[in-house]
């Protein structure tokens, strides 16, 4: 299959341009289409030769994203269900900020971090993306807008959708080379917020690589016995090698830490929880954060259900007591498939329940039963 072009950054187009045997400004040039007219076919791009019109669909496809289906919330959210080239799924998702519009990308097809709660990891990692195909889902959503509103567009991105991003490193960090690009979509580092589970040599790289892009980390338990129960990652990483790795990020970067704490009843959401997570991000107080976020049921994942109203209270209260820089996370689209990986997980599994239909319709109309003809 051919790569998308929106995996190049502008200096890899000027270099692929150049080895061509074409003139350097043709890069400026096909950027310009891509990214500020946002043209879906390199036909579109009037101004070039044919001949190099006809290298670039030798090399390239444009969007290697099919829109699959598309759940619109009443709070504005938007899902949509993208499949790509090799037939499989992905899940981007538009939310409608005060500050903007942001948009949550997936970086893995599937998931083998292995976090109990979590709709991402239902299905075992199949694949990496592409830098094509994470830019492309920035693209089809600003698609959207250009077909409705051409005032709007995606000003923020958060790297948090299906998969690991720091264990897709190197196609992450290329991505997020391109978003950010000044004579591209230019979207700002500081808008931009990448998430891991806890991937502590990966976290100490990326505090190397000179961006300005936000770390947020998914902790969701105060201790390592709680938190391995949750998330096999910590078995390989536990909390103390975790926050070594954050305490270096911090200081390298002097950038703030956002943690993600998911509010599970009776499993993480007690009071003495909250003390624990106050004393554990002490050290680093004044450059950290606390996000706590209501849980989206997952019917897989029945053992948990969502923190009281109270319990969140209670817990809330007692990080500000500490004097924890902390908030309750905003929902959005709780009227469709919320929860990360949940509408591809459900389409995968009537997929398969009508696949498994039309094989039963095809055995009865041959009169196969059990794989004998009857």
């Amino acid at each position: 299959m051919k790569p998308s072009i929106y995996g190049l950054s502008r200096k890899a187009l000027t270099n692929w341009v150049l080895e061509n045997g074409e003139k350097k400004f043709r890069a400026t040039q096909i950027w310009e289409w891509l990214y500020r007219s946002r043209v879906q076919s390199f036909e579109e791009m009037t101004n070039l030769s044919k001949s190099l019109i006809a290298k670039l669909n030798g090399a390239f496809v444009v969007n290697p994203l099919q829109q699959r289906i598309v759940q619109e919330s009443k709070d504005g959210t938007v899902k949509y269900l993208f499949e790509l080239p090799d037939g499989m799924l992905i899940e981007t998702v538009l939310m409608r900020q005060h500050y903007g519009m942001s948009v949550c990308v997936t970086t893995q097809v599937g998931c083998d971090i292995g976090c109990t709660f979590c709709a991402s990891g239902l299905i075992p990692k199949q694949r990496d993306l592409t830098s094509g195909e994470i830019v492309a889902q920035i693209m089809l959503v600003q698609k959207y807008f250009d077909e409705r509103d051409k005032s709007e567009r995606v000003s923020h991105i958060v790297v948090m959708g299906i998969g690991e991003p720091l264990d897709n490193y190197d196609n992450v960090m290329n991505f997020l080379r391109i978003v950010n690009d000044d004579k591209g979509l230019a979207i700002g580092a500081r808008h931009i917020t990448v998430s891991t589970s806890g991937l502590a040599p990966k976290i100490k790289e990326f505090a190397r690589e000179g961006v300005q892009v936000n770390l947020a980390v998914s902790l969701h338990a105060p201790n390592n016995e709680i938190r391995s129960r949750m998330m096999r990652i910590n078995r390989k990483f536990p909390i103390e090698q975790l926050f070594e790795a954050i305490e270096d990020y911090i200081a390298v970067t002097n950038r703030r830490v956002t943690f993600e704490y998911i509010m599970l009843n009776e499993v993480n959401d007690a009071v003495e929880q909250a003390q624990e997570l106050a004393d554990l991000t002490k050290k680093i107080r004044k450059l950290s954060y606390v996000n706590l976020i209501p849980y989206n049921p997952v019917s897989e994942h029945d053992q948990y259900s969502r923190s009281t109203p109270e319990r969140v209270v209670a817990f809330y209260d007692r990080l500000k007591k500490n004097g924890v820089n902390c908030v309750v996370r905003q929902e959005h689209g709780t009227d469709i498939d919320a929860a990360c990986g949940q509408l591809r997980s459900n389409t995968l599994k009537n997929d398969r329940a009508k696949a498994r239909a039309r094989i039963a319709a095809a055995k009865a109309k041959a009169g196969i039963e059990d794989g004998k003809k009857v």
